[in-house]
This record gives structure tokens, sequence and C-alpha cells, in this order.
């Protein structure tokens, strides 16, 4: 396995560490407050040099995880502090069971998991932590607004405490005008709104989100990735799972990549693409001659090898794909070939993965 780039870090991106984004508390809710162990303390970006960093917000330590003779997750080790870190892999990697772990809805076979500070399976732990599954399951005949109110009640808080945060927390994620209807009449996109509000009424210092943009429109999406980043502004710690790469370039920089169970890396995206200028791209395209096309595309330093394809064009496999698809639009413009197709077949997030885990077994 190579070793992991950089943990995560709130002084990476947009990993902005600030004082403040915490609801008011009455008078009534300060004794339901203050009855639960006190929350991380923020620092003032004017405090002293000499006051040490807070600890970190999630900590992995050497963490396995087995079903029966199925592993989940192999001995990892992953430190989280406040921003926002992607964790991508394909269906099977092991990110729900890492989400799993970290939300105390499993316990680790070895290892560590801590939630600032707490075994992540206790109760202690569970106060800091906010999780949007990727699965929804409602009571149908609520509305949402009842719902969460009821959500922010099981959290200790008191009706009128409990119906003011509701307000609040739909205002934030954009169902306050639809918060009335039942959960049976939402939409997907609505649900995942909802899902989302219930993991932020207790205004935990992180939060667990498993694929949270799935079935939501172009538009909910751009709302949605703006309030994860003000989240991150605020000083909170988003774990957002994904099997889209493209999908987190949007929203951060800085991932941690999954594939059988095991980190694979870590790190930006720009480090991690340094890995990859090795491996092998395989692409297909056709032309109107095929043949003299893949006599000149051998000549090309970082073509690997060309295949004919049975009347199907060309399958070419390529290292360097930024520098490669340079030479390759020079030899198109140069030549005069008359490209019908041109497509890449394994740039997709399986594919990444399993390189690095080729080479990590190297």
């Amino acid at each position: 396995m190579p070793d992991l780039l950089e943990p995560a870090d709130a002084r990476g991106g947009n990993r902005q560490v600030v004082d403040g984004g915490r609801w008011t508390v009455d008078s009534k809710e300060r004794a339901a407050v203050a009855a639960r162990p006190p929350a991380d303390v923020h620092v003032p970006s004017s405090a002293p040099s000499t006051v040490h960093r807070p600890p970190s917000t999630v900590l992995f330590d050497k963490v396995s995880k087995w079903y029966g003779p199925v592993i989940g997750v192999n001995q990892v080790t992953l430190e989280l502090r406040p921003g926002i870190t992607g964790l991508v892999g394909a269906n099977g990697s092991g990110k729900s069971t890492l989400l799993r772990l970290a939300s105390g809805q499993i316990r680790a076979d070895l290892g560590t998991v801590q939630v600032a500070g707490h075994n992540a399976w206790t109760a202690a732990a569970k106060r800091h932590i906010g999780y949007c599954p990727e699965l929804d399951t409602f009571y149908e005949e609520m509305t949402g607004r009842a719902f969460i109110e009821t959500m922010a009640q099981m959290c200790g808080f008191s009706a009128r405490a409990a119906r003011r945060r509701t307000a609040e927390t739909l205002e934030l994620v954009g169902m306050a005008d639809r918060a009335d209807t039942r959960l049976a009449g939402f939409s997907k996109g609505m649900r995942q709104r909802i899902k989302l509000a219930q993991a932020l009424i207790h205004d935990p210092e992180l939060l667990l989100l498993d694929e949270p943009l799935s079935g939501i429109d172009p538009i909910g999406r751009r709302e949605s990735l703006e309030l994860f980043r003000e989240l991150a502004r605020r000083g909170k710690c988003l774990l957002v799972s994904s099997h889209e790469l493209e999908e987190l370039e949007k929203l951060t920089d800085h991932v941690a990549i999954m594939a059988r169970g095991r980190i694979a890396a870590v790190g930006t995206l720009t480090q991690i693409r340094d890995l990859l200028d090795g491996h092998p791209l395989s692409i297909r395209l056709s032309c109107d001659q095929d043949r003299r096309l893949a006599s000149a595309l051998l000549d090309l330093p970082d073509v690997v090898g060309v295949e004919m394809q049975n009347g199907a064009g060309l399958l070419v496999r390529a290292r360097n794909p930024r520098r490669f698809f340079q030479q390759l639009t020079a030899l198109i413009l140069e030549e005069g070939f008359d490209v019908r197709h041109l497509e890449t077949l394994d740039d997709s997030t399986h594919a990444v993965l399993g390189y690095l885990l080729g080479k990590a077994a190297q």
C-alpha cells in the first residue's frame, strides 16, 4: 500500500476554522445543553500562536472490520480535522463500513476509532456526530417538520427549542416552504434534504454524508455544495462519500480513495493524479484510416500498444494521459486524420482504484 500522502487538515484548501456559526441558546435550552459534554473550543484567528491545535475530529488507528469471512475495512489509518474530505471508491470498496464505524453503528474488530477524543461507540462521541445515510427509512405519515422536531426532542431539546431549531435547520437546507408535506409525498431530492436536516439538528462537529447528492436536481445540487462549504467555513468536519470522483471535485480538493477495504491514497487531487501519470489508459478511437493511424500511434513515446478491433476502430493503451492527448492532438492536426470516435474506457474511479492497489502490491 502506498504511503498516505497527507492527513486531512484544516489548513488545506478551503478548510478555514472560524469561531461562530452556532445557534443561540435560550434559557430553557441552556440547562439541557449544559448537561452535555462541552463542545470543542474553536480558537479565534487572533489567538496567540502558542495555543495548541484542537485534537483530531476523527481518528482511525489501524482499524479492521470483518463480516464473517468477508473483510469490510483492512488496517485503515486516517485522521480528519475540520474541513471537507471526500471519500471516494467503487461499490464494495469499504466506504459505507468506514462511515458506520465513524458513526458508532458498528465496532471495529481491530484498532480504534475516536470522534472528538471519545471512542466512536460511546454516547459521548455520538453527541458530536451528524449522520446522513445513503438509504432512507422514514415514518412516512409524518410531515417533514414533525419528523425534524421529533429528532430534535430525541436529542434532548425542549419542545420550544426543538421548534426553533427545526425552523432554522429547514431554512438552512432549503426546505422551509415544503416541510409541512407528508414525507410519503417527498421527491428523492426533498428526502435527501430532510436527511441532512436531521443530521444538523443538534449542531454536531462531525458530519458523515453518504452519497448526499444522489437524486438531487442540478440547482439543488449546487445549493447543497454551497451549504457544505459554508458548514466547513463554520469549522465543521465533513466526510462526504461518493463513487464519483468528478462530483467530489466540485466540492473539495482533498480526498481519501478506498479500494478493497483499504485506503489507497489520501491527498489533494493533484497529488493523486501525479500517482496516475504512469497508469496505462485505454482509449478507443476510429478514423477513416485506422491502419495508418495505428502505425503513427506506435511511434508516440507514451503509447504502450495498439490493437485493431475488427472494424470497430483501435484500442490504444497509453501512459501519461495528459501528455499523450497533447501528442495525439498534434498528430491528428499534422497528418489530417478524420477521427470519427474517441472514447476513454477506464478513466473511471474503479480503474483508478485498481491501478493504485496494483501499484501498492508491487
